[in-house]
């Protein structure tokens, strides 16, 4: 694909006096635009200074907001981490209660059954001679 030349020649903008803008569109080509009198390289710089500002301090908002985030979402890490804790600790003490149960159960069977197989009433009462 061949490039387009340019039908405009630099030097006949500087003969209009420089109000005339070149513009470039990808299906009319070349556009001559008129550029106003109050735009002048003064205010384009103050403009250009005045949109940098404003993108470093979106930057830096954008940053503030990404702090504020990440401090927030360790803030509920952290809470959901303590739950976690509480709740595996509560799960280690219930079986450890359960077995000391089981152990005290099983101690509490035994005595039983020793007393049930001794005699209630002693050997030489009057009711058991």
């Amino acid at each position: 694909m061949k490039k387009k030349r340019l039908r405009f020649n630099i030097a006949r903008l500087r003969l209009l006096g420089g109000r005339l803008h070149l513009n470039l569109c990808v299906n009319k080509g070349a556009i001559l635009v008129k550029v106003s009198e109050a735009f002048s390289e003064q205010k384009a710089r103050k403009w250009l200074w005045i949109g940098l500002g404003v993108f470093v301090a979106l930057q830096i908002y954008f940053v503030q907001e990404m702090v504020a985030a990440l401090i927030l979402f360790t803030g509920i890490f952290v809470v959901c981490a303590l739950v976690a804790l509480v709740l595996y600790l509560v799960d280690r003490a219930s079986r450890w209660g359960l077995g000391m149960a089981g152990v005290q159960a099983k101690r509490a069977y035994v005595a039983a059954e020793e007393i049930s197989k001794k005699q209630l009433r002693r050997p030489r009462s009057e009711p058991a001679q």
